[in-house]
Protein backbone atom coordinates (compact mmCIF):
# COMPACT_ATOMS: atom_id res chain seq x y z
CA UNK A 1 0.00 0.00 0.00
CA UNK A 2 1.58 3.37 -1.00
CA UNK A 3 1.38 5.97 1.65
CA UNK A 4 0.35 9.38 0.30
CA UNK A 5 0.87 12.85 1.75
CA UNK A 6 -0.56 16.27 1.32
CA UNK A 7 0.99 19.55 2.51
CA UNK A 8 -1.22 22.68 2.32
CA UNK A 9 0.90 26.26 2.35
CA UNK A 10 0.20 28.83 4.57
CA UNK A 11 -1.04 32.04 3.14
CA UNK A 12 -0.08 35.72 4.08
CA UNK A 13 -3.29 36.71 5.18
CA UNK A 14 -3.30 33.21 7.52
CA UNK A 15 -0.19 34.28 9.72
CA UNK A 16 -0.23 36.55 12.76
CA UNK A 17 1.88 39.13 11.90
CA UNK A 18 4.19 41.06 14.50
CA UNK A 19 6.46 43.76 14.02
CA UNK A 20 8.32 46.65 15.67
CA UNK A 21 11.90 47.77 16.57
CA UNK A 22 14.89 45.21 18.04
CA UNK A 23 17.25 48.39 18.28
CA UNK A 24 16.78 51.63 18.48
CA UNK A 25 19.87 54.70 17.16
CA UNK A 26 20.98 57.09 19.44
CA UNK A 27 19.06 55.61 22.37
CA UNK A 28 21.70 55.53 25.22
CA UNK A 29 21.27 52.40 27.20
CA UNK A 30 22.93 51.02 30.62
CA UNK A 31 24.38 48.15 30.42
CA UNK A 32 24.52 46.80 33.93
CA UNK A 33 26.24 49.49 35.16
CA UNK A 34 29.26 48.87 33.39
CA UNK A 35 28.88 51.20 30.52
CA UNK A 36 26.42 53.21 28.49
CA UNK A 37 26.01 51.66 25.13
CA UNK A 38 24.56 53.93 21.85
CA UNK A 39 23.30 52.11 18.37
CA UNK A 40 24.94 54.47 15.22
CA UNK A 41 22.56 55.22 12.41
CA UNK A 42 23.49 52.13 9.61
CA UNK A 43 25.36 49.97 11.77
CA UNK A 44 22.95 47.13 10.40
CA UNK A 45 23.31 47.96 6.89
CA UNK A 46 26.24 45.87 6.21
CA UNK A 47 24.40 42.96 7.78
CA UNK A 48 21.52 43.39 5.44
CA UNK A 49 23.16 44.20 2.55
CA UNK A 50 25.17 41.13 2.50
CA UNK A 51 22.04 39.31 3.01
CA UNK A 52 23.35 37.24 6.28
CA UNK A 53 20.50 34.83 7.02
CA UNK A 54 19.19 36.70 10.76
CA UNK A 55 16.93 33.85 12.51
CA UNK A 56 13.77 35.17 15.34
CA UNK A 57 13.49 34.19 18.50
CA UNK A 58 11.30 34.08 21.71
CA UNK A 59 13.87 35.05 24.32
CA UNK A 60 17.23 34.31 22.65
CA UNK A 61 16.36 30.55 22.71
CA UNK A 62 17.19 28.77 19.52
CA UNK A 63 14.90 25.81 20.26
CA UNK A 64 12.28 28.51 20.22
CA UNK A 65 12.07 29.59 16.59
CA UNK A 66 10.31 32.21 15.30
CA UNK A 67 10.76 32.64 11.44
CA UNK A 68 13.88 33.04 9.48
CA UNK A 69 15.23 35.66 6.93
CA UNK A 70 16.17 33.20 4.71
CA UNK A 71 12.85 31.29 4.68
CA UNK A 72 10.79 34.46 4.31
CA UNK A 73 9.15 34.32 7.42
CA UNK A 74 11.54 37.64 9.02
CA UNK A 75 11.56 41.17 7.17
CA UNK A 76 14.61 43.60 8.34
CA UNK A 77 15.22 46.87 7.44
CA UNK A 78 17.21 50.21 8.49
CA UNK A 79 14.72 53.35 8.63
CA UNK A 80 15.59 56.51 10.16
CA UNK A 81 14.39 54.91 13.86
CA UNK A 82 16.03 51.92 13.94
CA UNK A 83 15.94 48.26 12.46
CA UNK A 84 12.67 47.32 11.86
CA UNK A 85 11.62 43.97 12.20
CA UNK A 86 8.08 41.91 11.01
CA UNK A 87 8.36 38.42 12.16
CA UNK A 88 4.87 35.99 10.24
CA UNK A 89 4.78 34.02 13.71
CA UNK A 90 4.36 29.86 13.11
CA UNK A 91 0.92 27.96 13.94
CA UNK A 92 3.33 26.21 17.09
CA UNK A 93 2.96 26.96 20.57
CA UNK A 94 5.43 29.73 21.21
CA UNK A 95 4.04 31.12 17.75
CA UNK A 96 0.31 31.46 19.78
CA UNK A 97 1.39 31.89 22.89
CA UNK A 98 4.18 35.21 21.71
CA UNK A 99 0.83 36.50 19.94
CA UNK A 100 -0.80 36.32 22.86
CA UNK A 101 1.28 37.91 25.30
CA UNK A 102 1.83 40.79 23.23
CA UNK A 103 -2.01 41.40 22.30
CA UNK A 104 -2.17 40.82 26.24
CA UNK A 105 0.60 43.83 26.67
CA UNK A 106 3.02 41.34 28.71
CA UNK A 107 5.60 41.29 25.99
CA UNK A 108 6.25 45.07 24.59
CA UNK A 109 9.96 44.75 24.01
CA UNK A 110 12.71 43.10 21.46
CA UNK A 111 16.34 42.20 21.65
CA UNK A 112 19.16 41.45 19.01
CA UNK A 113 22.15 39.01 18.98
CA UNK A 114 24.91 40.64 17.64
CA UNK A 115 28.94 40.39 16.55
CA UNK A 116 30.47 43.96 16.93
CA UNK A 117 32.41 45.11 13.76
CA UNK A 118 33.17 48.74 14.32
CA UNK A 119 33.01 50.42 18.09
CA UNK A 120 34.34 53.30 19.91
CA UNK A 121 34.76 54.33 23.53
CA UNK A 122 34.54 57.02 25.37
CA UNK A 123 36.75 56.18 28.72
CA UNK A 124 36.48 59.79 29.94
CA UNK A 125 33.48 59.65 31.04
CA UNK A 126 31.93 57.18 34.19
CA UNK A 127 30.74 54.82 33.25
CA UNK A 128 32.47 54.50 29.87
CA UNK A 129 29.85 55.33 26.77
CA UNK A 130 30.10 53.01 24.06
CA UNK A 131 29.08 53.74 20.46
CA UNK A 132 28.58 50.73 18.31
CA UNK A 133 28.55 51.68 14.44
CA UNK A 134 28.82 48.17 12.27
CA UNK A 135 27.84 44.65 13.76
CA UNK A 136 26.97 41.59 12.35
CA UNK A 137 23.47 40.73 12.77
CA UNK A 138 22.68 37.04 13.92
CA UNK A 139 19.61 37.22 15.47
CA UNK A 140 16.15 39.47 16.92
CA UNK A 141 14.34 38.29 19.60
CA UNK A 142 10.83 39.39 21.09
CA UNK A 143 11.61 39.43 24.83
CA UNK A 144 9.52 40.51 27.62
CA UNK A 145 13.05 42.64 29.72
CA UNK A 146 14.95 44.27 26.94
CA UNK A 147 17.79 46.03 27.58
CA UNK A 148 17.28 48.54 25.52
CA UNK A 149 14.04 49.85 26.50
CA UNK A 150 13.29 51.69 23.83
CA UNK A 151 12.47 48.69 21.37
CA UNK A 152 9.16 47.82 20.78
CA UNK A 153 6.85 44.87 19.56
CA UNK A 154 2.92 44.60 18.56
CA UNK A 155 0.80 42.69 16.41
CA UNK A 156 0.17 43.89 12.68
CA UNK A 157 -2.70 42.04 11.82
CA UNK A 158 -4.91 43.37 14.19
CA UNK A 159 -4.05 46.84 12.75
CA UNK A 160 -4.06 45.65 9.50
CA UNK A 161 -7.63 43.81 9.96
CA UNK A 162 -9.04 46.90 11.51
CA UNK A 163 -7.53 49.15 8.94
CA UNK A 164 -8.75 46.85 6.11
CA UNK A 165 -12.26 46.79 7.65
CA UNK A 166 -12.43 50.52 8.03
CA UNK A 167 -11.47 50.81 3.93
CA UNK A 168 -13.95 48.41 3.64
CA UNK A 169 -16.42 50.08 5.03
CA UNK A 170 -15.53 53.37 3.07
CA UNK A 171 -15.58 51.94 -0.17
CA UNK A 172 -18.81 50.44 0.77
CA UNK A 173 -20.26 54.12 1.55
CA UNK A 174 -18.72 55.23 -1.30
CA UNK A 175 -20.61 52.88 -3.69
CA UNK A 176 -23.67 53.65 -1.76
CA UNK A 177 -23.34 57.08 -2.61
CA UNK A 178 -22.67 56.54 -6.25
CA UNK A 179 -25.31 54.32 -7.09
CA UNK A 180 -27.88 56.64 -5.38
CA UNK A 181 -26.49 59.34 -7.46
CA UNK A 182 -26.71 57.29 -11.04
CA UNK A 183 -30.24 56.75 -9.83
CA UNK A 184 -31.42 60.11 -8.99
CA UNK A 185 -29.58 61.04 -12.55
CA UNK A 186 -31.53 58.44 -14.35
CA UNK A 187 -34.41 60.19 -12.92
CA UNK A 188 -33.82 63.33 -13.64
CA UNK A 189 -33.06 62.49 -16.76
CA UNK A 190 -36.32 61.09 -17.60
CA UNK A 191 -38.49 63.50 -15.86
CA UNK A 192 -36.88 65.77 -18.50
Amino acid sequence: MKIETRSTALTTKDRTKVGGYAAVFNSPTDIGGMWVETIEAGAFSDTLTRGDDVLALYSHELERLLGRKSSGTLRLAEDDHGLSVEIDLPDTSDGRDVATLIERGDLKGMSFGFIVTKETWDDTQTPPVRTIHAVDLREVTITADPAYTDTEIGLRSLSAMKDSKVRSANFNAAARRIQRKMELDLRTRRSA
